[in-house]
């Protein structure tokens, strides 16, 4: 069952959306994980769509996109951000930490993160497996915070939801974020991770396209 908070988030973030949208999304972070940008063409016909379809997908207003308009980023991202997301040898960045989080299941494949604590500067470094979830987490204090769903925006999804989900050392340092985010969630990360899979379930299963056949 998808917990008030999460259901919230998730409310937000696909208030709107179509299917299509979050084929193309879903399409977009699969493609991004090879380590090159994608144009919008590419994009659409490996999600068998239109092309149009881009306009109704989730955080669609945040997009990154290259000199050329190709696709750089989206959620998953070519673009050096605080969380290092690498996959298959490949080094990439997410644009919040709940992402890394998530997307080892849309990719189906492990990923290991590296993100400093913006309180004290350690590093967390951990393992997430699309199966199984959090391991090698370091230091194993550490949480994740996750802005509350009245702070969210789904026309600046970016600012909103990505950029105030961050990894801290422990709960204490995230003390200050927690005063500046009143209805927000400082979580254990296996906690976070267990309470965000409702986002992917919705991702995963909101249509089928041919990569998914």
């Amino acid at each position: 069952m998808t917990n008030p908070f999460t259901g919230q988030i998730i409310d937000t973030l696909f208030a709107n959306d179509t299917p299509t949208g979050t084929t193309l999304m879903r399409t977009a972070i699969r493609l991004l994980a090879l380590g090159a940008p994608i144009t919008v063409e590419q994009l659409a016909a490996a999600a068998g769509v239109d092309p149009a379809e881009l306009a109704t997908a989730p955080a669609a207003a945040d997009i990154e996109y290259d000199e050329r308009h190709r696709i750089t980023g989206w959620g998953l991202t070519l673009n050096p951000t605080p969380h290092r997301f690498t996959v298959e040898g490949r080094l990439l960045y997410a644009w919040c930490a709940a992402d890394t989080l998530l997307f080892p299941a849309i990719l189906d494949r492990s990923a290991d993160i590296e993100s400093p604590c913006p309180a004290t500067g350690t590093i967390i470094r951990l393992t997430v497996h699309p199966d199984t979830g959090v391991a090698d987490l370091d230091p194993a204090t550490a949480v994740i915070s996750l802005p509350g769903p009245d702070e969210l925006d789904r026309t600046m999804v970016r600012t909103t939801t990505c950029n105030p989900g961050r990894y801290f050392a422990d709960a204490s340092a995230a003390t200050t974020w927690q005063a500046q985010h009143p209805t927000g969630l400082v979580l254990a990360v296996a906690d976070a991770y267990r309470q965000l899979q409702p986002i992917n379930q919705r991702v995963l299963t909101e249509t089928s396209t041919p990569e998914d056949r």
